[in-house]
């Protein structure tokens, strides 16, 4: 095999990192926008997450086989068959190098939530076929499936039920009702949810936008919490693989630092794609 110079193994590194901030910084904006009234926001972040998660989870397992083999990549058939692209996988993958390297992370040392898992499956499933659903339904295709409805149920209906407030969810039901009565002799509503179910009514309008404000920002947390998982298994492995090559080691802390800020940070921010 042809030795590649530091220089240029460094500027891959960096290419790559970057790219995947940017991804990452996209996705995590667009899914706090995304509502019923805006469902091409969902693809659109599902698209930069699932792409995102994917060659961050490649980079730090790229970066292990490194230093398992004292300073080799891996080859193109190990990168395509050991380490992947499933997400599901790459996150049992990095489990296991954080067990086998005693890596002990600053925040989530797992991310075992059901709200975690729930985004890993949809987002795995979208990287591997969902991302086509409309087309498979018009081709009749024998795999049907619905991102957004899974993502409504899954996602934001379990943040609504366990995160919100009994306070917060009177609020919101309360307002809707109130919207319904004063809107319903002013037009009609014309909206397709999630789940492809038709909004006809401004009641059914104002509680869905209710639910959605609630759940936003939560949804986007939990997202940088999976982001931020990765990131910090990066930097680790990161100082260990300087000391097989410093030069040809990037600081990924420079790249993607602002994706490791603590929750309390998190909370405060909506847009991540200026980073």
């Amino acid at each position: 095999m042809k030795k590649i110079k530091p220089s240029a193994i460094f500027n891959a590194l960096c290419k790559e990192a970057m790219f995947s901030k940017e991804l990452l910084g996209s996705g995590v904006t667009q899914i706090r926008k995304a509502n019923y009234a805006t469902q091409g926001l969902y693809f659109q972040a599902f698209s930069n997450l699932s792409i995102g998660l994917e060659r961050i989870g490649k980079l730090c397992l790229t970066l292990n086989h490194f230093i398992e083999t004292n300073g080799k990549f891996p080859t193109e058939k190990h990168l395509k068959k050991e380490i992947g692209h499933d997400l599901v996988e790459l996150y049992k993958k990095s489990q296991e190098l954080i067990l086998e390297r005693d890596i002990k992370l600053r925040t989530l040392q797992k991310l075992d939530h059901p709200i975690h898992s729930n985004i890993l499956e949809i987002l795995s499933s979208f990287a591997k076929g969902d991302r086509y659903s409309n087309f498979n339904f018009l081709v009749s295709s024998s795999h049907q499936s619905n991102p957004t409805g899974e993502w409504y149920l899954k996602v934001d209906m379990a943040i609504y039920e366990n995160d919100i407030s009994e306070n917060k969810k009177t609020t919101i039901k309360h307002n809707s009702a109130l919207t319904g009565q004063f809107m319903r002799t002013y037009g009609i509503v014309e909206h397709i949810s999630e789940q492809g179910t038709a909004i006809t009514n401004h009641e059914d309008a104002s509680h869905r936008t209710g639910v959605f404000e609630a759940v936003a920002p939560k949804r986007q947390l939990y997202i940088l919490q999976m982001i931020r998982y990765w990131v910090e298994i990066l930097l680790e492995l990161q100082y260990l693989s300087m000391s097989i090559n410093h030069e040809a080691i990037p600081y990924f802390n420079e790249i993607l630092g602002s994706l490791s800020n603590d929750d309390s940070y998190n909370r405060t921010r909506k847009t991540w794609d200026k980073i």
